[in-house]
């Protein structure tokens, strides 16, 4: 059996992580690093989230995904 981590324990300070369903591949949750979670999302990520889970995270408050 592999050593299991916590997700976070993958992660810096500033690093932004998505959580994927495994069998429908739709977005489940975002992290955000905690210093911030008052600040929009960087571009960046807002374009992944739009291209391939058609979300923006900036504006759609979709109740199925979960903010961390």
């Amino acid at each position: 059996m592999k050593d299991s981590k916590k997700f976070e324990e993958f992660l810096t300070d500033d690093d932004y992580g998505f959580i994927v369903d495994s069998k429908t591949g739709r977005l489940k949750g975002l992290w955000i690093p905690e210093n911030q979670e008052d600040e929009d999302v960087p571009e960046t990520i807002v374009n992944i989230c739009k291209e391939y889970f058609g979300v923006d995270p900036n504006k759609d408050q979709d109740d199925s995904i979960t903010y961390h």
